[in-house]
């Protein structure tokens, strides 16, 4: 599983989210908030001409998502730039016979319209999705954590069993609900790398080429609680006064069951429960249900709250 939210991905399905109606109510903040910030920078046209065209469809190049990227945005873009104009070129051949391709997309089989576009990428990224990076981690964290206890108690099995509504898992095959064709993907003994993104919505998706080291990007968000307040600075912390539920905030920080959290307070599951369930109305805790258990673990503002806003920054 990834350890950090990879940048192109996000950038990629967030952009998709900007276009896209489904789940439009769970992004509403990020929304707004891009929007205004897009525009405050003068980088509405910039998105609207270069990277929207790109991800207007559910398939577009895959060399727009190397995995140099898992080592930060910088590689990432690196390697975009350096991808071999051979394969750019196989890439946007097979990209327009699919999708409405921009009619500029042949150009990027040209070092100086990569660059271009990878600059585009970049102002995309550090205005839109970068203010929004500890919420992504926060996904990220807690679906590790919680899979984590997952392979702890299951193995492997227990694991590929509990990725969500849209996956399935019948050894030795992962049925996937894919948002294209149908499709075989045959993995002959290479592995997979699992990316919980903030902004994948609904079905997983993964790379065109089945040759390509092989990546699987799905939504983190299933069974998630409510969570009111994640998004606002403004949530009530007064019902956070108190030794115990300071303590079971910072027990979350590694992510912990219900059960855990219970023990380590000294208290009863439904004590425990009232807790957790005030802390994350506070915004300063994230919940997933996972079959009878509920894992739980700390947002960016519960750390903040926790650490001090100098050492979570």
């Amino acid at each position: 599983m990834a350890t950090v939210p990879d940048p192109l991905w996000d950038i990629a399905l967030s952009l998709h989210r900007l276009q896209a109606s489904e789940g439009r109510w769970a992004y509403a903040s990020w929304f707004r908030d891009a929007h205004k910030r897009l525009i405050d920078k003068n980088l509405d046209r910039v998105v609207t001409e270069l990277p929207l065209p790109l991800f207007s469809s559910t398939y577009y190049p895959d060399f727009l998502n190397p995995s140099e990227a898992q080592v930060g945005l910088s590689a990432g873009i690196e390697a975009i730039v350096e991808t071999s104009p051979a394969r750019i070129q196989e890439e946007v051949r097979r990209f327009a016979a699919q999708a409405a391709a921009p009619a500029w997309a042949p150009r990027l089989a040209e070092r100086g319209m990569r660059k271009v576009v990878a600059e585009g990428l970049r102002q995309y990224y550090y205005t839109a999705i970068a203010p929004y990076h500890g919420y992504s981690r926060t996904c990220l964290d807690a679906e590790r954590a919680t899979l984590g206890q997952t392979m702890l108690h299951g193995g492997p099995d227990g694991l590929l069993a509990n990725l969500g509504p849209h996956m399935r898992w019948v050894p030795p095959v992962l049925y996937v609900t894919y948002p294209v064709e149908d499709r075989d993907l045959w993995l002959g003994g290479r592995g997979l790398l699992l990316v919980p993104s903030y902004f994948c919505w609904g079905a997983p998706v993964a790379q065109g080429d089945p040759t390509l080291p092989q990546v699987l990007v799905y939504s983190p968000h299933r069974e998630t609680l409510d969570s009111p307040g994640l998004f606002s600075s403004t949530a009530p912390l007064t019902a956070l006064l108190g030794r115990t539920r300071a303590l079971i905030l910072r027990v979350t920080a590694g992510g912990s069951t219900t059960g855990e959290l219970a023990r380590a307070a000294g208290v009863s599951a439904p004590a425990a429960s009232q807790h957790t369930t005030a802390l994350r109305n506070a915004g300063l805790i994230i919940s997933h249900r996972r079959g009878p258990k509920v894992v739980h673990t700390i947002t960016p503002l519960g750390s903040a709250l926790l650490h001090g806003p100098d050492q979570a920054a």
